[in-house]
């Protein structure tokens, strides 16, 4: 994997997808405790509907974590130094070498998520005049009542043994991430600590730089947030950030995982529909 260091001296590990005369670019961001090598299948049906992809793994996470923790995977999923801002910034830095090769006149898609979509609502905050779009899947609103920071297998662990169940409906993907060498289950309270945690707490930012189109995905029974949290999400984009293309799409008993629950065919239509509807 190719490498550029963040502000701290982390080699940061990326993967790039290309195709020729892409419909638009898209960065895709990861969720805690994962990596972008769980993230294959999506990344095929983006390039197949005409985009190039470009995906990092994180700071602490995947590639990057194993050899910041000088290749120490029990560390996995810690941010190192630096921490929570830190590894935002390296997420936002990872635009710019992305735009370095793909040029300024493409079009560029930002997908988080679950963690992947707190950063990419950090970073629209201030820099929303450099993104195309954005995509938030498994997320919520980064408020205190409105984002579970608690257990989230609690309401899943009688379906199975592993930690997390809460997941997918699909039987093979928890197993899956519990055999994984650069997945850990660790709850992110305790990889982050306490004032990294607090620090994932905010609304979206009033009266954005950029009116971007911004799509959102998550499945009803996700313990996370769900339904509820995502559409107080939306609206707050909507009221206080000025934004004008919204949309919430909420699959029915799906997890937190849609892009690997049993009706992922029916996420990744409506997510390239999505974008192709925009970008055409």
């Amino acid at each position: 994997m190719p490498v550029f260091s963040d502000s701290y001296g982390i080699a940061i590990h990326y993967e790039m997808w290309r195709v020729t005369q892409p419909r638009a670019v898209v960065q895709l961001a990861h969720g805690v405790g994962e990596h972008i090598g769980r993230y294959r299948e999506l990344i095929a049906v983006l390039n197949a509907s005409g985009y190039s992809v470009w995906a990092d793994d994180h700071r602490g996470h995947g590639q990057t974590g194993l050899a910041q923790h000088g290749g120490d995977a029990s560390k996995l999923g810690k941010l190192g130094p630096g921490g929570l801002r830190a590894a935002v910034a390296a997420v936002h830095q990872f635009t710019g070498v992305i735009r370095e090769t793909e040029g300024t006149d493409v079009p560029l898609v930002f997908i988080g998520h679950s963690w992947g979509s707190f950063i990419a609502q950090l970073i629209i905050n201030d820099h929303a005049d450099e993104y195309d779009g954005v995509v938030l899947t498994g997320t919520a609103y980064r408020m205190l009542h409105s984002m579970n920071s608690g257990n989230l297998n609690r309401r899943h662990r009688a379906l199975g043994t592993s930690p997390v169940e809460w997941l997918s409906r699909d039987p093979t993907v928890a197993p899956r991430f519990m055999a994984d060498p650069l997945a850990t289950a660790t709850p992110l309270p305790v990889l982050f600590g306490l004032p990294d945690s607090i620090r994932l707490l905010g609304r979206p930012s009033r009266h954005l730089a950029r009116d971007v189109p911004m799509l959102i995905m998550v499945g009803s029974d996700d313990p996370l947030g769900g339904e509820p949290s995502a559409r107080k999400l939306a609206e707050s984009y909507l009221r206080r950030s000025g934004l004008t293309d919204v949309e919430v799409i909420v699959y029915l008993d799906a997890r937190h995982e849609v892009f690997n629950e049993i009706n992922r065919d029916e996420v990744f239509h409506d997510l390239t529909t999505w974008l192709q509807t925009r970008w055409p």
